[in-house]
């Protein structure tokens, strides 16, 4: 039995932006350390306010007020600790707002924080105007001494659907989602390990569970049969919707799962044991895996490729794995872990990153990995994302250095492929940064990106990032989004749903931890609701959508009223950040009349990777259809 309550604000909320923002303080302290007001504001958890502690201590209380320079609906406060040390973490505390930054009133909020590094939140018992927002701290969380410190604070406001979506009540899960594929019918697969909040050893089997999305309904089921604990796997969605899972805690084993039939099978072993392996499908068909250091012993996990037709691994001893690898200090352990994979043409892969060195890696004969240059000034970008948001072109962002007990970037590039040519741009910053983050590509080319911490630790919470932001391809710039109930971090996951919406779940997995998250949500992207949060009106694709098509046919799709395009999508699986199974495709599409058109599939299987589509039509605003799934191939 499991019983669950939302954790989140009773109103959705969205980050303020901070840009202008002022901090002054009751105390400070500017001859010991550099422990200004202003610190709180910068972006950057290691700088931080501090109350005087040099000469003689400031008493507390002691309070930090932000002028946000304009008046603004303000609805809670987030306060994040430093983080080199506990000393000054606040304890019991208020807020109060003022329009004039004289007169403050009664507390809006109050209550007493743990002693932890977490992110907290202080909800206001209502909205207010404010142009001032005070935090008073009366006790330090320790009890350490008459100090108090903040590494940064923000502010949230109400949000508004139509800009920043909302989100769904939580869905319980009996296991920690770690893994997660769509599939049709309505489906959502996830797995995690052999336990339900833990991992651990070579167990032989893997707890499942299917999420019926129109219902909300879970199952659950133990898959023994193909004696493979599938945690920390490498995933392939393949040609015929079958979906390949490979190595983890049993590093040498392979497993096919099969929607048709609900059915897990074995196949082949691997020949090199691997845990946290990259994966994509190939334009051929086949499936191709590189790295995995974390299990099955450290180092020369370089590339294989696995057949459909002969269910067996042919070794390409050209594809090194040791010359795609990251800098990280526990390397290769860490070094070869979760690769950006992006098929395209004649069996080929860009691997993006998260190395600052792309690579261009050959799958034929023995194979080959030649440089594609550097990712522009990126530095190695573990723990980050590739997003391929139109054909040829992909977004990269967040990461970090090294894989754990680091710090994260905000920064995010272009990455353009054409032929053999690959260059990349820098594009805007993220508000916030990120690593263990999850990141999908929406039907109308932007990008949404989830959770995440500013300095990973794995099975932490500390530095979670609680608001999502989305990029436009259009400005190249990141808007936030409705704040999310519970911090997605280490082993959390995201996936677009067949109706446009979004599945974000996971996190944790670590036995009778605090950060365990057998949970999820669906988050409704702004493009589908009205500023009342009502449902936009959308169009519905009403036929002419085969069960299968080759690539280069044209379809004769039909809809209930006029659309402006129509755009494939590929049903994708993700783990541990990484979804190199993503994929959007936009049509060419002409109107015939009586609300029909003929759609074209790109006749290049690189460009259309052979497997599951989902059709979405979109109308002149950007509203998109629910989808219909298609096989390609």
């Amino acid at each position: 039995m499991n019983l669950l309550g939302d954790p989140g604000s009773p109103e959705a909320t969205v980050d303020l932006a901070r840009t202008g923002w002022t901090a002054t303080a009751s105390s400070e302290e500017t001859g010991g350390e550099n422990g200004r007001a202003a610190n709180v504001l910068d972006g950057d958890p290691d700088t931080f306010w501090h109350s005087r502690w040099s000469g003689t201590a400031a008493p507390l209380p002691h309070s930090i007020t932000v002028d946000m320079k304009r008046t603004a609906d303000v609805s809670a406060l987030s306060y994040q600790p430093r983080r080199d040390r506990a000393n000054g973490r606040a304890g019991s505390y208020t807020v109060t707002t003022s329009t004039d930054g004289t007169t403050f009133g009664e507390p809006v909020a109050k209550g007493t924080w743990k002693d932890d590094e977490t992110v907290k939140t202080a909800t206001f018992t209502r909205t207010e105007k404010a142009r001032y927002v005070r935090l008073t701290v009366t006790t330090e969380a320790g009890g350490r001494g008459p100090w108090t410190s903040a590494g940064e604070i923000r502010l949230s406001g109400p949000a508004d659907p139509a800009v920043h979506g909302s989100w769904g009540r939580i869905i319980g899960f009996p296991l920690v989602p770690v893994a997660t594929a769509v599939l049709p019918g309505d489906k959502m697969l996830a797995w995690s390990a052999y336990a339900v909040d833990n991992f651990g050893g070579s167990n032989g089997f893997t707890q499942t569970a299917i999420l019926d999305l129109k219902t909300g309904k879970v199952t659950q089921r133990r898959v023994d049969n193909t004696g493979h604990d599938m945690f920390c796997p490498g995933i392939a969605m393949l040609a015929d919707g079958r979906v390949l899972v490979t190595g983890g805690s049993n590093a040498e084993k392979a497993s096919i799962y099969d929607p048709a039939t609900d059915e897990w099978t074995e196949t082949t072993d691997m020949n090199i044991p691997r845990g946290y392996q990259a994966m994509t499908l190939l334009s051929t068909g086949d499936a191709f895996v590189l790295g995995g250091s974390w299990s099955g012993g450290e180092g020369g996990k370089d590339g294989e490729v696995w057949s459909p037709d002969t269910e067996t691994w042919r070794k390409l001893p050209g594809v090194p794995a040791d010359r795609a690898m990251t800098a990280d200090p526990d390397s290769p352990y860490r070094a070869d872990n979760h690769m950006w994979l992006h098929a395209t043409s004649g069996g080929k892969v860009l691997q993006v990153g998260p190395s600052k060195q792309m690579n261009w890696i050959t799958t034929t004969g023995d194979g080959s990995l030649t440089s594609a240059g550097n990712r522009a000034d990126s530095g190695d970008a573990m723990n980050g994302n590739a997003v391929p948001y139109d054909v040829g072109k992909l977004l990269t962002l967040g990461g970090a250095p090294a894989y754990e007990k680091s710090d994260a970037t905000r920064r995010a590039y272009t990455v353009s492929v054409s032929g053999d040519k690959v260059e990349a741009a820098r594009t805007g910053d993220m508000e916030q940064a990120r690593g263990f983050s999850n990141s999908v590509v929406l039907p109308d080319g932007k990008v949404a990106v989830f959770g995440g911490q500013s300095h990973v630790v794995p099975f932490s919470d500390a530095t979670a990032v609680m608001t999502p932001e989305l990029w436009d391809p259009a400005t190249g710039e990141f808007t936030p989004l409705a704040t999310m109930a519970v911090p997605r971090n280490y082993h959390s996951v995201a996936n677009l749903l067949p109706d446009g919406r979004i599945f974000s779940g996971g996190g944790g997995l670590c036995g009778g931890c605090d950060t365990n998250h057998p949970d999820g949500a669906v988050f409704t992207p702004p493009y589908l609701l009205d500023e009342d949060g009502s449902p936009k009106p959308r169009p519905a694709i009403t036929g002419g959508v085969p069960p299968r098509s080759a690539p280069g046919s044209t379809l004769t799709v039909t809809t209930d009223k006029p659309v402006k395009s129509f755009v494939l999508m590929r049903a994708a699986a993700a783990t541990h950040s990484t979804d190199n199974d993503q994929r959007r495709v936009p049509l060419e599409s002409t109107a015939t009349g009586d609300g029909t058109y003929r759609v074209t599939v790109p006749s290049d299987p690189g460009v259309v990777l052979p497997g599951n589509y989902m059709l979405f039509a979109l109308d002149a605003d950007g509203v998109p259809s629910e989808s219909r799934f298609l096989t390609v191939s």
